[in-house]
């Protein structure tokens, strides 16, 4: 059993520092877990969770756990407020601290609660509250929220970066000489990046791996399984030996790394083809009748992925109907019923 703040020792200059679960009943924020490494005197940060706890095992991670260090680089993975309310931490560092978030996500850290009004919108039929007052109540666990440094900046303003690890190719950005690499994935949502450390090797996956399907409204699944295959490569090429990421307590090594990200992608293509007999052969199913169905898929096959609740399984819903290439019938309406649309146009009156 692990709590909050909990460290997993990865070698004698890393760290993983243990989040905790989302628990709506009980108002409890879940808090991604975060990367403290030191690469040659630079302190790496990957990611900051959100509460005042996790705010102070960080900071005695830091002080304590990795060696010496006089300069600091703080890493955003993506903008959702688990891991980003104490990114002000850099602030406090009291040495020069370079701080990067993905452009993309920009708006949803400077404006939460319209980013979640516009997920619970499409789930209404599902959505305990109007989305905006569940927007609010959801983002009132996650206080304080400080996204924000005084040198924050984008990855974005960095010129991109062809990178090379073993025969994969990425683009993104290097850090510390190269010994830190931000490769872009933007699956799980519109900017999220996957952080690879050179000299330890580890590949910390964020929350590209919480289960086969993402629930976010600006999620991509063909991202999602796309950088799921391309890491499996790495560890597969020796390339990364110790897989991490935002939500899963536990570190994974060598071939067990191997295994789950194939057991995710397995699940994908499982789940999808579950959802194709869970369709019916008209094509044209309401999401609420559907996501009842689909719940019931996924609890079978054991593929809710990290914190599940009846609203992340209908916002998953959605995006698997999506995927199959089913569209809304009519706008304005979050339950009006979903079918595909006519291959070819109607033929013009002569």
């Amino acid at each position: 059993m692990t709590a909050l703040g909990d460290l997993i020792e990865i070698d004698d200059r890393t760290v993983l520092v243990l989040g905790q679960e989302l628990d709506l009943a009980h108002d409890q924020p879940d808090v991604a877990n975060a990367l403290v490494h030191r690469a040659g005197d630079t302190l790496v940060l990957v990611d900051t969770g959100v509460t005042p706890a996790f705010r102070a095992a960080l900071r005695a991670a830091a002080a304590d756990r990795v060696g010496p260090w006089s300069r600091a680089l703080l890493l955003t993975t993506h903008g959702h407020p688990d891991h980003v309310a104490n990114n002000d931490l850099a602030d406090g560092l009291g040495v020069p601290v370079e701080h990067c978030v993905p452009a993309p996500d920009l708006d949803q850290m400077r404006d939460p609660e319209s980013y979640w009004v516009r997920s619970f919108e499409r789930i209404a039929w599902a959505a305990p509250l109007p989305a905006p007052e569940l927007a609010a109540k959801v983002m009132s666990l996650f206080a304080p929220m400080r996204p924000f440094a005084a040198t924050t900046r984008t990855y974005e303003e960095r010129p991109p970066e062809r990178i090379r690890i073993g025969s994969l190719r990425f683009t993104g950005w290097t850090f510390a000489d190269g010994a830190v690499r931000v490769l872009r994935s933007q699956g799980h949502c519109a900017g999220h990046v996957i952080v690879y450390l050179r000299d330890c090797g580890v590949l910390h996956l964020s929350d590209e791996g919480n289960g086969p399907c993402g629930a976010m409204v600006d999620a991509d699944q063909l991202k999602i399984q796309t950088v799921l295959g391309a890491v499996a490569g790495l560890f597969e090429q020796e390339e990364a030996a110790v897989l991490t990421d935002g939500h899963t307590f536990a570190v994974r090594r060598g071939p067990e790394a191997v295994l789950h990200l194939d057991g995710l992608l397995a699940q994908a293509t499982t789940l999808q083809e579950a959802v194709l007999g869970l369709t019916g052969g008209s094509g044209r199913i309401r999401p609420s009748a559907f996501t009842t169905r689909f719940a019931q898929a996924v609890a079978e096959l054991g593929a809710g992925g990290a914190n599940p609740n009846e609203m992340f399984t209908a916002m998953m819903a959605l995006n698997q109907l999506r995927e199959l290439g089913l569209r809304p019938e009519a706008s304005g309406d979050a339950d009006a019923p979903w079918s595909r649309p006519a291959l070819r146009n109607p033929m013009p009156p002569r």
